[in-house]
């Protein structure tokens, strides 16, 4: 009988419907593991379903049975690969799953920015409308999107899709090469000039070694037009203390954040420092979240169990 262990089942919506696999098989669920239990949870176990749980070198050690970690998410920094590659245990994640999700997500952090959405909103349940004796105020800036330029850092499934919904708005589209390269090939602009031409800049690039801090003191500094900084990718891409002192300082416009580096954020940390500020907008990590694409990532994590042990696997990481 293979066993299958869900470290954090809470993180999927209670509506979504997580199917059997169609093989024998023993499904123990668990809401959420803390650190420190996810060795003991996963020693017997053959399969292991992990969305954010961390599971590390000592507990992969652990598990003498464990063939298969099926990570229920895109993002596979929770999983250390090279642990899981020493012995010989398959990685896969999902994908194209958040393609509609997490760009209107970016796109409704860009237009409430833009059009200050929430100060205006606040500024009504305040009285303001009623003191202004007009049909309307002008207390906070509105900017249009068509006209403007987007600057798009990691353009695999869900950069190419803010991109196609930018030229519907009428945005210029720079797609940045990577940070530190030479000459750009056709299609992509120079990464720094990017930051400097850019009027919104929004992140979608995985997280690794390669890009965590991304975004720090140097690239605030470059950023010539004060542009809005979006990040629905992963926290660390961005330096949370420079974002402060950037905001501080007006080298940008605003920030509109999905994730922070550590979720649940700690309540002195950066982000919850500055996420009252009328031009910032903080959202719990949600961007993917919408109904049918939970949905659509559960049957996808079936599946590639599924696939997995009829000798096939598929979305293989690393």
């Amino acid at each position: 009988m293979t066993r299958i262990v869900f470290l954090d089942r809470d993180t999927l919506s209670p509506e979504t419907t997580l199917r059997e696999p169609e093989f024998a098989h023993d499904l123990v669920l668990y809401g959420r593991s803390a650190p420190d239990e996810v060795a003991s949870r996963i020693a017997d176990a053959d399969i292991v379903i992990t969305n954010k749980a961390p599971i590390r070198a000592d507990a992969i050690a652990g598990a003498p049975r464990l063939k298969l970690i099926a990570v229920a998410a895109t993002g596979t920094d929770c999983v250390d690969l090279a642990a899981c590659r020493k012995a010989g245990i398959t990685v896969c994640n999902i994908r194209d799953y958040a393609t509609n999700t997490v760009p209107e997500h970016t796109f409704a952090l860009m237009l409430a920015l833009r059009r200050s959405i929430v100060p205006y909103r606040q500024s009504v349940i305040d009285g303001r409308w009623q003191e202004a004796r007009q049909f309307c105020f002008f207390d906070h800036p509105i900017s249009d999107l068509s006209g403007s330029t987007l600057g798009i850092v990691g353009h695999g499934a869900l950069g190419r899709s803010v991109a196609r919904i930018a030229e519907a708005f009428g945005m210029t589209v720079l797609v940045a090469d990577r940070k530190g390269a030479g000459v750009p090939p056709a299609g992509r602009t120079a990464f720094d000039e990017v930051m400097r031409r850019s009027d919104i800049i929004t992140l979608h690039c995985p997280l690794n070694a390669e890009t965590r801090g991304i975004i720090a003191a140097r690239e605030f500094a470059l950023m010539e037009r004060k542009p809005i900084l979006i990040n629905t990718g992963r926290g660390g891409l961005v330096d949370e203390q420079a974002l402060a002192a950037a905001l501080d300082a007006g080298q940008i416009a605003g920030a509109g954040f999905d994730v922070t580096d550590g979720e649940p954020p700690a309540a002195d940390s950066p982000m919850m420092r500055i996420a009252g500020r009328p031009n910032v907008i903080l959202t719990p990590h949600v961007a993917w979240a919408s109904r049918q694409a939970i949905q659509a990532l559960a049957d996808q994590l079936v599946e590639n169990i599924e696939l997995f042990q009829r000798g096939t696997p598929c979305n293989v990481v690393g």
